[in-house]
């Protein structure tokens, strides 16, 4: 069974190795193909979905980006006024987001690789984490939440893949498979099992699907 920790190494070695260069294009304005658009745009539309949680306003509010990729809601953030500490576990997409970031902000922006929930990160009013825990299994998703809980004074909104039809369908025939090569594998969840793992109060957003992307967000309160 994977652990936090190894499921951790293996989307580090994916993103920093493997998918550098196609996450690379599929966050930037370049023409991508039919399906990446739809990925694009469902993760264009998720985006949006959370930056709706917080308040618009988010002047002295300091709020951590988990897994923040290529940099594209940190940046929204910043604008916002907060104080944003950006992470991801691969330096490489660290390093795109580096050379993305706006020259001005309303608020601060620091842009740092390493694990996204070291305690160490210090104390939120808000933390995101979008499709940054897709890969873990509900225990240690609500695990990472109890965690982390002590260190948010507001809210955490992240997303989940959903347990629909069609990703199960496809989780089962990619277990059939090595993994070598390959990205790793999503793993489908039911708010009711993430809610379970958890001492905090869960609370369904929304989905977004568009084309291949199928995302759910939810909230955690401590």
């Amino acid at each position: 069974m994977m652990t936090y920790e190894s499921t951790r190494n293996t989307v580090e070695t994916y993103f920093d190795r493997t998918a550098t260069k196609t996450w690379e294009r599929l966050t930037s304005d370049a023409p991508v193909s039919g399906i990446r658009a739809t990925v694009r745009a469902g993760r264009d539309r998720m985006r949006q979905l959370l930056r709706s949680q917080l308040p618009a306003d988010l002047r002295g509010a300091r709020v951590l980006d988990a897994g923040c990729g290529t940099g594209a809601l940190a940046f929204q953030l910043a604008q916002a006024g907060a104080d944003v500490v950006a992470v991801d576990i691969s330096p490489k997409l660290i390093t795109i987001a580096k050379q993305r970031q706006p020259a001005h902000v309303s608020g601060t922006l620091k842009l740092m690789a390493g694990d996204m929930f070291d305690p160490g990160l210090g104390h939120f009013d808000h933390i995101v984490a979008m499709d940054s825990l897709i890969y873990y299994s509900a225990e240690d998703i609500g695990a990472t939440l109890d965690r982390v809980s002590s260190r948010i004074l507001t809210n955490m909104v992240f997303t989940v893949a959903p347990r629909t039809p069609l990703l199960m369908a496809m989780w089962r025939i990619g277990k059939l498979f090595p993994r070598n090569d390959r990205s790793p594998m999503m793993v489908p969840h039911q708010m009711a099992q993430i809610a379970k793992s958890t001492s905090g109060q869960i609370r369904d957003i929304d989905r977004v699907a568009s084309g291949f992307y199928i995302s759910q967000a939810l909230e955690f309160r401590p």
